[in-house]
């Protein structure tokens, strides 16, 4: 693994080459259910906006989330944030440099702790993210869905059995980059892979089969009203809840199907439609559900008074707001 990771593996990604663990630690918590292309973008505008540890600490919750705005799930950035500045509180802004210190942090668990401590400061640790979970599950024809208790903890025996005496960063990266370029999910490229003579899966004709897959359950589907309130150019924005999807981001109001309209905006913001119209309806997918959001966009009088939590912002300028993807998509298609 780590001879191939040497001549074959991923040298050249803006997190690589460095020792630094907060940039090191950014990428992680980045890469975390993300693809590598898709990061690249957010992680440079991110460094370039907060630098250190102790810029990110010292930001406002609203400006680390316009950074991350598009990028999504977004308890990544809460979680950021409040690690930066419990490692200024706790840490004196240096960073932990153990794997139990780092996991302690949060938004951290142990195999993104393992990552960044062996990547910023030498230190075993077995890692065990789904492209490893893939990797070993194939390699040595592990049967049962990895996210099961059991077959997780045989996983994590396996990992740390494995681990090599010296290199510890190169074979880490080897373990991600075999899982993210060779050993994908669909289509692997076996015949360059440097394990594919001690593959279990492969001998077996099995690598379509394994990891085994989680039992198929109904994606439960939701559907919610978002209003798109219109004064000339500029459109209203609201605070969302802290908790919850889309926590602390900006979003439209959202009213339930059967609201009626004026009664809403008269009593809400102090405000009468003068027109509507409606968008084609949005589908966005979650982890654990599916939202259907149907939009209402309505030309409305001039308020009375400001309303706390919220803010008309022109719809150009929004874009540069913390917004959830939908709200940003549905922004795109205003004329």
């Amino acid at each position: 693994m780590i001879a191939w990771q040497r001549q074959h593996g991923r040298h050249d990604l803006p997190w690589q080459n460095t020792r630094d663990p907060y940039r090191i630690w950014v990428s992680e918590i980045m890469l975390q259910q993300t693809q590598v292309a898709t990061v690249i973008p957010y992680y440079q505008r991110f460094m370039a906006h907060f630098p250190s540890i102790a810029s990110l600490a010292a930001a406002d919750e609203e400006a680390v989330l316009t950074h991350w705005s598009g990028l999504g799930y977004y308890a990544r950035a809460r979680n950021l944030h409040a690690a930066a500045r419990q490692i200024v509180a706790r840490h004196q802004g240096v960073f932990p440099d153990t794997v139990e210190a780092i996991a302690a942090l949060p938004g951290i668990g142990p195999s993104t702790a393992a990552a960044i401590a062996a990547f910023a400061f030498g230190v075993r640790g077995a890692i065990l993210d789904g492209n490893v979970k893939r990797v070993l599950t194939r390699c040595f024809g592990i049967e049962g869905f990895p996210g099961d208790k059991a077959v997780e903890a045989k996983l994590w025996a396996l990992a740390a059995s494995l681990l090599p005496d010296a290199d510890i960063e190169r074979y880490t990266q080897g373990l991600m980059d075999l899982g993210a370029t060779l050993c994908t999910r669909a289509q692997p490229r076996c015949d360059d892979c440097p394990l594919n003579e001690q593959c279990v899966a492969r001998r077996d004709n099995r690598i379509a089969q394994l990891p085994t897959p989680k039992l198929k359950k109904t994606i439960p589907e939701r559907e919610t009203v978002m209003l798109i309130l219109r004064r000339g150019d500029e459109v209203l924005l609201e605070k969302r809840p802290a908790q919850g999807i889309w926590g602390s981001l900006w979003s439209f109001p959202e009213v339930a199907p059967e609201v009626v309209l004026n009664s809403y905006l008269q009593s809400r913001f102090g405000i009468q439609a003068e027109r509507v119209a409606q968008l084609p309806p949005l589908v966005h997918t979650f982890t654990h559900f599916r939202l259907t959001i149907r939009s209402l966009v309505v030309w409305v009088s001039k308020p009375d008074a400001a309303h706390p939590g919220t803010m008309w912002l022109d719809r150009i300028d929004a874009h540069g707001a913390a917004l959830p993807t939908p709200v940003r998509r549905l922004l795109d298609l205003l004329d």
